[in-house]
């Protein structure tokens, strides 16, 4: 096993890491951004969360976060701010690719999706390549 990877389990075993284990994040809603081209995480990407307004139907920033070490994001949104409606993440994949040399068919991708009962946990991972992307509710 490399060191790198070594570094990486021992940073999410100990507990001085607060930030990386999603069993530790007390959002209800995750994110997992995976690049399937390398078969590692999608560390260090940029992402926004939005909420519709239904009146407007205008796009309302929550917060702005970037994905860490294993590709999450946690702590995406409080408990109590979070109510029924239509949201969405964009992912800045143009600039994840850049940083690696590399680029892409996809300058961003912008998931929306629906939540009818905010008292559930959700999970939306992001499967990605530069030429494309998929994605699923997760548990």
């Amino acid at each position: 096993m490399s060191a790198s990877r070594l570094q990486q389990l021992k940073s999410q075993i100990l507990p001085g890491n607060k930030l990386t284990a999603m069993a530790g994040s007390p959002s209800p809603l995750t994110t997992h951004v995976l690049n399937t081209a390398m078969g590692v995480p999608g560390s260090n990407m940029a992402l926004s969360l939005y909420q519709q307004d239904p009146s407007t139907n205008t796009w309302n920033l929550i917060t702005t976060g970037t994905t860490n070490d294993d590709g999450r994001c946690p702590g995406l949104i409080a408990k109590q701010s979070f109510t029924s409606g239509v949201y969405k993440m964009h992912f800045e994949t143009a600039q994840y690719w850049a940083s690696m040399g590399e680029t892409c068919f996809y300058p961003y991708v912008e998931i929306v999706f629906t939540i009818n009962d905010p008292g559930q946990k959700y999970h939306i991972p992001l499967l990605l390549s530069r030429f494309s992307y998929s994605t699923y509710r997760g548990s």
